[in-house]
């Protein structure tokens, strides 16, 4: 007989490798099915509720305090009631405050529904509601963003998806839940890497030149010098790069070190310190204690019952829940969540600049504390037709808030100079509006801020880089005191 052909030896040959290669990419697909079941089952994993439960409490009760407070300071009428003009976030133009007085209506409506959300009545209701009715009154007014106002509407956000009324809740009370006051981990996870983002990023942010020679910090702790027993110990040098360094090192580790059980009490004391700190020199209304609420969620998912000497507030946790593996659509939606919120704060390298000078990339960064601006501006409208020129006046349509934020944010100078070239439209003219800018950074000398021969008013909303502002190029001076209007 004669031997095989070569060519039905490589035929066989061929087949026995594909066959065997398809075998190993099924094993291989077989085992990367098996870890990402055991990793949602890990997800799903049954904890206790208790900690949950107390930052529902602490975050409903803080954002009620905060409504109470803008009440009394008056905040209501002078940011959203009294301007006729209100700077809005890109995509977000056709959210506007409501008619006449009706702010106040949805202020106080907002702080009942977070007491309830507090003591987890109608939890999933109130909570969706609070996460709408925050958005709201954050997306308002662009003048007076701070961070922690965006890390207010996240958490509201966050809240109306986690399960935070199955311990020492109203509701558990009246309908006991089938798995008693337990809570799937990823709900536990999810508030821990919203919390531990601001920390994270806030650090990141300080490793910038102007931090790390001590400014803005040295020209703010300048201005408390006459503060009783310690206003001395503020002016001296030493103490601003002594704030400015642990800052950026609490910032950068607390993370980390509240991971970690062994040093976990000591990096929340370090933030408790730091954030009343920042209570005592600066007016930056509920954060601190937004943030040692917030930061108690990386201890042990049961340490409220440890704390109370396991006092009977609520029923306790039964370690025969079964396990509630999240479905992939959850898990789809709350990983683009996670994403987005690693995103956003490093978008301002799409930019070129400075972010503290030009704005681009600033919001929505944690960027916090990091700069001390003020500006001197003035705009001027001309007639197309006539030619006529004329000095505008933007008390006429914007209050002080608006007017100082205004004057070192590029963006909503063009926006305003939109608003008004559209109010002379309506008369009846085209006009083109042009602004005159000088502001200052962080202590150094002023310089122009915008193309002063850019028509603003001619230039749209947009998110691409803005090739109208002038790039920073006056130095930071050694030493700096000299006390400009901080924005944030």
């Amino acid at each position: 007989m004669g031997s095989p052909s070569p060519g039905l030896h490589d035929s066989r040959a061929g087949r026995i490798g594909r066959l065997g290669a398809g075998r190993s990419a099924a094993r291989l697909e077989g085992v990367a099915r098996g870890k990402l079941r055991r990793f949602a089952e890990r997800l799903g994993e049954p904890v206790d509720g208790a900690s949950l439960a107390f930052f529902r409490a602490a975050f409903g009760a803080l954002v009620a305090a905060n409504v109470v407070r803008w009440f009394v300071m008056g905040k209501i009428h002078d940011v959203i009631v009294e301007p006729d003009f209100h700077f809005t976030y890109f995509g977000w133009g056709w959210v506007r405050p409501w008619p006449g007085d009706l702010p106040y209506l949805h202020f106080a409506v907002v702080g009942l529904l977070a007491l309830c959300v507090a003591a987890g009545l109608w939890y999933r209701v109130t909570s969706a509601l609070v996460a709408i009715g925050v958005a709201q009154w954050f997306l308002w007014e662009k003048a007076v963003y701070q961070n922690h106002y965006y890390l207010i509407t996240l958490l509201a956000l966050l809240l109306a998806v986690v399960p935070a009324h199955r311990a020492w809740s109203l509701d558990a009370r009246r309908h006991p839940p089938p798995g008693g006051p337990t809570v799937p981990l990823w709900s536990l996870l999810l508030l821990r890497f919203q919390v531990g983002v601001p920390y994270v990023f806030a650090g990141l942010a300080k490793l910038n030149p102007d931090w790390l020679r001590g400014e803005p910090l040295r020209m703010w702790l300048e201005e408390r010098r006459e503060m009783p027993l310690f206003g001395p110990l503020l002016a001296v040098d030493a103490t601003a790069y002594a704030l400015s360094y642990g800052g950026l090192l609490l910032d950068l580790l607390v993370v980390p070190a509240l991971l970690w059980r062994r040093t976990r009490v000591l990096a929340y004391v370090a933030a408790a310190v730091f954030h009343v700190l920042n209570e005592v020199l600066f007016d930056i209304g509920i954060f601190p204690l937004l943030m040692l609420a917030a930061t108690t969620i990386f201890f042990e998912p049961n340490w409220p019952r440890a704390l109370g000497r396991r006092l009977r507030l609520g029923p306790a946790p039964d370690g025969r829940a079964e396990v509630a593996r999240p479905g992939a659509l959850l898990v789809t939606g709350l990983g683009l969540f996670a994403l987005l919120q690693l995103f956003l704060p490093l978008r301002h390298y799409l930019y070129p600049g400075d972010v503290s000078w030009t704005e681009e990339g600033h919001r929505f960064s944690w960027r916090m504390k990091l700069r001390d601006k003020s500006g001197a501006a003035y705009l001027t409208a001309t007639d197309v037709a006539s030619g006529r020129s004329w000095t505008i006046s933007p008390w006429d349509f914007l209050n002080q808030r608006q007017v100082d934020e205004m004057w070192v944010h590029p963006d909503m100078l063009a926006a305003f100079s939109r608003h008004v070239a559209a109010r002379e439209r309506e008369r009846g003219r085209e006009v083109e509006v042009r602004a005159r800018v000088s502001a200052s950074l962080n202590g150094r000398p002023a310089q122009v801020l915008v193309d002063p021969e850019v028509d603003l008013a001619s230039l749209g909303d947009s998110l691409l880089p803005a090739d109208w502002i002038v790039p920073l190029e006056v130095p930071l001076r050694a030493g700096s005191k000299t006390a400009a209007a901080q924005t944030r």
